[in-house]
């Protein structure tokens, strides 16, 4: 069977080639038209630092390694992270220089003006010069003239230029010709270039990283996902299967696939995983990797990989690549143009990853009126009257979200964001009103740290000390994780909403700087994240599980599994069945449900992979056969007049025998 797989595997690799050939063309306008040259990487952060140069510089926030495409300001301007490269004069003689540190092919250049909440500034025409050691420099011409090229017209989309004639440098220079009236000198900038081959450039083959998973590394329209997902399926018939959790505001399917060794039900016993991704249309690299994924379990599963076959036989997985398919075509039309915003919100205009009812303030509240576990639990807190009205603000991806959130007893979830290197963890909101950053743990702070910790430090970057910051915030320092409310509130996140409404565990992967990364850029970023997706997948199998039975030996659903010193219970699924997410250590556990009394025991989890078994017997409580009873004859005394003249007869025997 395993040679059979072994077959397989190549013609497997076949049919995915034929699916890339066969849909090329539905590229994006951005990698069909202009096939010359990629983004070199400066928003990708391949460029670093030390290649960039600028002639002056108004103070260090805005030199010239802020002169990245897309870079975001922070909320307030500082001297350390502002969003451009700002010239010290306002002159015509000011420039930013590319030392793409070997021959490149130049053939474009993108440019952005600057980010910032308080000014106005952008660069409205430009020169551009290429030079082969930095003192020589030829201006790009066209015929005899220089070429005046336009720019911006405001200063958040971007502006592509494509040069007459590629050019052969190692330097390339932008010089600023006119800007904005009532503004200064300020660049975005990503240069487009193809280097030369040179085997022995030091630089490349310091930052070269090739991958030998033979998958479909292109970005897949809405009708190429649909189409990669069902050749995934056909090649693998016995461990996938495709469903839709429903449709989006303008009516795309929402699909998900589900890979497991039984798809299409729920095993006792086995824990259900999910992986979403595209909740913000234009965040497109998770979206890619939830593909790439899908692909790569199907052929090591093929080929007999035992990891794979071992995630595949003993736990359910579903991946959903797009919340947001409506964004994700409108990012998709403009490619590397798309900016920072376009097709991140549904297509009514909602963020669909912060659209959640906010059940944070309802617990919290009620801890403060000393109202749990009592009149309000502490988990699985129901969702509000008004936010299951018709008129709410509620997008319709939401809805589905929630429905199949509801409907699978997801244990563990990750979403895969982008513009950021870091994992997010609950909670999102801060406790504290009016308060913007603000550490708020979860009763299960140490697991979620866990859990972040698990995919930051086996991603290739997430924890690389070098790494530059993506915009303004040096999350490698504290392990590549940080709590979401220590990173900036948020009410009513996935994640939260999650912890709360359902026993799943879900976190925030932001997996790469650039939002919308070159096709080019694809097989690396697969390298960077490909460990650490497994990773987080086999986390699902640390801590307890267990069934909850009767004293005949029946599942008992929805009972209550609290653990000794943890604020927050879970509930069985269907079949009885629990999974608790633990660290390592000995814990004492209760399971209780509703007319049965309750049982507790002591649990150890170790730290070798794998779930420690944790089963609970209970029995019925008297006063549950009483309701039962009660329920049977319409909550009625049984029988009350006929059982009181039984009582009186005696009593009327005995005076008759007393008088006789």
């Amino acid at each position: 069977a395993q040679r059979q797989r072994a077959k397989e595997a190549p013609y497997m690799m076949g049919k995915l080639s034929s699916c890339h050939a066969l849909h090329s063309h539905h590229r994006p306008i951005y990698h069909s038209r202009h096939l010359e040259c990629p983004p070199m990487g400066l928003e990708t952060m391949k460029i670093d630092d030390f290649q960039l140069h600028a002639s002056t510089t108004k103070r260090y926030g805005l030199g010239a390694h802020r002169g990245r495409l897309n870079i975001q300001a922070g909320l307030y301007e500082d001297d350390l992270y502002d969003g451009a490269w700002c010239a010290g004069r306002d002159d015509p003689l000011q420039w930013f220089e590319v030392d793409a540190r070997r021959l490149t092919k130049f053939t474009g250049v993108i440019t952005q003006g600057r980010s910032s909440l308080w000014s106005s500034d952008w660069v409205t025409s430009y020169k551009v010069m290429v030079s082969n050691d930095s003192h020589t420099w030829v201006t790009i011409r066209n015929g005899s003239e220089d070429v005046i090229f336009r720019g911006n017209q405001e200063k958040e989309i971007p502006v592509r230029n494509i040069l007459p004639t590629p050019m052969v440098a190692r330097y390339i220079r932008v010089s600023p010709q006119s800007w904005f009236s009532s503004g200064n000198i300020c660049m975005r900038v990503e240069i487009l270039g193809c280097p030369l081959p040179d085997p022995n450039n030091y630089y490349r083959r310091r930052n070269e990283v090739i991958t030998t998973d033979k998958l479909d590394f292109k970005h897949h329209s809405y009708k190429d996902m649909r189409q990669l997902m069902k050749v995934v399926n056909e090649m693998c018939p016995n461990i996938t299967r495709i469903y839709n959790i429903g449709k989006s505001y303008n009516g795309l399917k929402l699909y998900a696939i589900e890979i497991s060794d039984n798809p299409g039900e729920h095993e006792a016993g086995e824990p259900e995983f999910r992986y979403t991704a595209g909740s913000h249309g234009n965040e497109v690299l998770g979206r890619e990797l939830l593909l790439l994924l899908m692909q790569f379990m199907c052929m090591e599963y093929l080929s007999g990989n035992p990891r794979i076959r071992h995630l595949v036989e003993e736990t359910r997985i579903h991946l959903l690549p797009s919340v947001n398919p409506d964004g994700y075509e409108k990012a998709f039309e403009g490619s590397e143009l798309s900016g920072w915003s376009l097709g991140r919100w549904s297509s009514n205009g909602i963020d669909i990853h912060h659209n959640f009812p906010d059940l944070n303030t309802i617990l919290w509240e009620a801890e403060a009126k000393k109202w749990t576990p009592r009149k309000t639990s502490n988990h699985h807190i129901p969702i509000p009257e008004w936010y299951l009205s018709n008129n709410a603000s509620v997008a319709v991806e939401t809805r589905a979200l929630i429905t199949w959130m509801e409907k699978i007893p997801f244990v563990l979830g990750g979403n895969l964001q982008g513009g950021e290197l870091v994992v997010t963890f609950p909670y999102d909101k801060t406790r504290t009103q009016g308060v913007t950053r603000e550490s708020t743990p979860t009763p299960d702070d140490h697991v979620f740290r866990w859990l972040a910790f698990s995919y930051s430090s086996t991603h290739r970057r997430m924890t690389d000390a070098s790494q530059r910051v993506c915009h303004t915030e040096n999350f490698a320092k504290e392990d590549g994780t940080i709590n979401g409310a220590s990173w900036h509130t948020a009410a009513g996140s996935m994640n939260d909403f999650s912890y709360l409404h359902t026993n799943c565990f879900e976190l925030s992967m932001y997996v790469g700087c650039d939002k919308f990364p070159h096709e080019s850029e694809l097989p690396e970023e697969w390298e960077n994240n490909r460990e650490s997706l497994l990773v987080f997948m086999e986390q699902v199998h640390r801590g307890i599980k267990g069934v909850v039975r009767d004293a005949q030996g029946r599942g008992i659903p929805n009972a209550t599994i609290s653990v000794e010193g943890i604020n927050h219970d879970i509930r069985t699924a269907a079949d009885g069945d629990y999974w608790r997410l633990l660290n390592p250590g000995e814990y004492r556990v209760t399971a209780r449900a509703q007319g049965y009394g309750l049982t507790s025991k002591k649990c150890e989890v170790g730290y070798e992979m794998g779930t420690s078994t944790c089963d609970f017997t209970i029995g019925r409580t008297n006063l549950s056969r009483i309701k039962e009873i009660m329920e049977r004859f319409n909550k009625q005394p049984i029988r009350l007049p006929h059982s009181n003249k039984q009582l009186q007869a005696p009593r009327s025997r005995e005076r008759r025998q007393g008088t006789s």
